[in-house]
């Protein structure tokens, strides 16, 4: 299956509908070296059983488990196709784990959290909305 630039916008809407909202936690760890490799090794760095959601030649991607909390794990054939996922992923905000050919994408605490196994740099994707958190994750469909 080969995955089109059309498609990349209702996979990152999915990918948000996942993760909700995002926690405000503060601690960070210590950060260690990026790690790099395929979408298995880097599972594996974090101890999840991945589940394949899209398997082409330019993007891999798996559902994954952490204790109660769930994120999507996806490895890219590109440097440019993974920022250009990310690009379009962000307008639906969100939180991401960004390494080498990879990105992780979870609520904030647990992005954090797979920072401290994987490395990487987090990014924010687009805020929705000016002010107050709504309680229930109303603004947020899923």
């Amino acid at each position: 299956m080969r995955l089109t630039r059309p498609m990349l916008a209702p996979a990152a809407a999915a990918v948000l509908a996942l993760t909700g909202c995002g926690s405000h936690g503060d601690g960070e760890a210590a950060v260690p070296e990026t790690a790099t490799g395929s979408l298995e090794h880097l599972a594996a760095e974090v101890q999840c059983d991945p589940d394949m959601q899209t398997d082409a030649d330019t993007i891999r991607q798996a559902l994954c488990g952490k204790g109660g909390e769930k994120f999507v794990l996806a490895t890219f054939a590109t440097d440019r196709g993974q920022r250009e996922w990310i690009n379009t992923a962000k307008d639906y905000g969100g939180y991401y784990l960004v390494g080498r050919k990879w990105v992780a994408v979870g609520h904030e605490d647990v992005v954090t959290d797979l920072r401290g196994r994987l490395g990487g740099t987090l990014e924010q994707g687009t805020q929705h909305g000016g002010g107050t958190h709504a309680t229930g994750h109303g603004g947020h469909g899923g």
